[in-house]
């Protein structure tokens, strides 16, 4: 009788798997030196993102620079352009000496011509959106340019890209956007400002709740919108009973002591 009350798990089993075997992914290749060291939980707060601007323009550069420097990602061959000028484009070759984020990140083959990417000029009144959508579009590059495939293979590249997005520190906001509520005022819902999310909330939860373990934060939960913080909380139990069951000597090398 007791199983009648027992809670179902927040994701089936084999989904809950893919995220884990996405973040030992993550971690393989995408500098887990950085990830232990520098990786940030970014939160939607003026200690983040305290620049002033006066116009479009500005705000997009400012956040793309912020979100740049928290991936690590500020010394690889992007540069934002306004959507206008935003062409078809075939993605550049170039190399770096040692490691692919930080400070220590240095291009030794320098690319015939940056990637240019650009910003939604509906999402300057949702900040969220933008920086999650910067931080999407930095995380498929990286994909793009390490040539490794996710779990999954190929047809879950755009999953992999919001699920790196959260390795790389961008999860309270990755899952604030997932999905916008139209709210009260029918004017002051713009479907053109949402970002184009490829997990769901419960998915972007549970990957923001796994990076959040492994860097012992406690505090992003706050930050989350009210609904979806029961299932951050309900995603830490699950994880940490999921690690301490685990045997991949990865993921208990990372597991808090």
């Amino acid at each position: 009788m007791l199983a009648l009350f027992k809670s179902a798990p927040l994701l089936e089993q084999q989904e809950q798997q893919w995220l884990i075997d996405t973040f030992i992914w993550a971690v393989e290749n995408f500098d887990a030196e950085f990830f232990t060291k520098h990786t940030q939980i970014i939160l939607p707060t003026g200690q983040y993102f305290p620049d002033s601007v006066s116009s479009i323009e500005q705000m997009a550069t400012s956040v793309f620079k912020r979100v740049t420097t928290y991936a690590g990602m500020s010394a690889w061959p992007i540069q934002l352009v306004a959507p206008q000028q935003l062409q078809p484009q075939v993605f550049p070759r170039f190399e770096f000496s040692s490691v692919i984020r930080g400070e220590r990140c240095e291009l030794i083959v320098p690319p015939s011509h940056a990637i240019n990417i650009s910003f939604n000029p509906n999402q300057i009144n949702q900040p969220q959106d933008l920086v999650a959508s910067f931080a999407g579009t930095l995380a498929t590059i990286m994909i793009h340019h390490v040539g490794v495939l996710p779990p999954g293979g190929k047809d879950f590249l755009p999953q992999a890209a919001d699920a790196l997005a959260c390795f790389l520190g961008f999860g309270v906001m990755m899952s604030n956007t997932v999905y916008q509520f139209k709210g009260g005022c029918g004017s002051c819902y713009n479907p053109y400002a949402n970002r184009e999310a490829q997990l769901s909330e419960t998915h972007t939860v549970f990957m923001h709740a796994l990076v959040c373990y492994f860097k012992k934060d406690n505090v992003s939960k706050k930050h989350l919108k009210p609904h979806l913080r029961s299932q951050f909380k309900k995603a830490q139990k699950e994880i940490k009973a999921l690690v301490s069951e685990s045997a991949n000597p990865l993921l208990l090398a990372y597991a808090p002591n």
